[in-house]
């Protein structure tokens, strides 16, 4: 199979700040101010033409990071993604600006990935149809619930064809008949050999979804695999984690924000 996405040795770091001095300190001092923090620290994986992986892990794991990186919404600190082809990011209200109609955004989403007026026109039709908002489409979007933001955002993200799609929780809202149109159009673009990324809490539908899975933990790959594979090690910890006192909890959550600083290892 052809490789369509390379991460290498990616790292994200933020700035800790504790009042806004210390934001203005990070800006002007040469060497920045303020605690690190890394959401993601030495990620590396290959993903190929018609793999859909799901990237499970805890709140806080950096999926969310990882999948922005990989859409190139956001840079990484350290490390190299290369994308081969177009990508699209969908997530809740992604990309959608709340003080335009549903119309406008479509129009200038479109605009942003480079289509030109005319092609826009002739895809608006089948956007409107796929969302089913026909009613709102001129209505403002922050008038708009979160299911019709996320159907919009996936109606739009879908019809513009992308090589590489990724999807960030897009699908834990709305109803199930859109949620069954959306899977039939993700199986659709499975068979063309587009790769798809799928973050979800859900472990029923990453198993539905997916072949391969990342998990993620205190922003490292703990393990990349099929879903036979990752899916049952991460369930087991997933009730291990559950079955914690709060106290218990309470010092795991801390000992992963101390390696997330880089001041502890696990």
């Amino acid at each position: 199979m052809s490789e369509s996405v390379i991460v290498k040795n990616v790292y994200k770091r933020y700035k800790m700040h504790k009042k806004p001095t210390e934001k203005l300190l990070d800006l002007i001092l040469p060497g920045g101010y303020g605690e690190d923090f890394f959401a993601l620290q030495n990620i590396s994986f290959t993903a190929h033409k018609g793999d859909v992986i799901g990237f499970v892990g805890v709140n806080g794991s950096g999926k969310s990071t990882l999948s922005n990186i990989i859409a190139g919404v956001i840079p990484p600190s350290e490390g190299t993604v290369e994308t081969i082809g177009q990508t699209s990011i969908i997530a809740i209200s992604s990309g959608l600006n709340n003080q335009l109609t549903g119309r406008e955004n479509i129009e200038l989403k479109c605009l942003m990935l480079g289509f030109k007026k005319k092609e826009i026109e002739e895809m608006e039709s089948e956007i409107i149809d796929f969302a089913d908002i026909e009613d709102f489409i001129d209505q403002p979007v922050k008038k708009y619930s979160s299911g019709m933001k996320s159907r919009l955002g996936f109606a739009i993200s879908v019809t513009v064809n992308p090589d590489i799609l990724i999807i960030d929780e897009a699908l834990s809202v709305g109803d199930q008949v859109f949620a069954q149109k959306s899977k039939n159009k993700m199986f659709e673009f499975k068979e063309q050999g587009k790769t798809i990324f799928f973050v979800s809490h859900s472990m029923g539908q990453i198993k539905e979804f997916c072949d391969k899975a990342i998990w993620l933990e205190y922003g490292e790959i703990k393990d990349y695999g099929t879903v036979k594979e990752v899916i049952p090690e991460y369930e087991k910890f997933l009730k291990k984690y559950k079955s914690m006192t709060k106290e218990e909890q309470k010092a795991f959550r801390k000992q992963v924000m101390l390696k997330q600083r880089g001041l502890a290892t696990i």
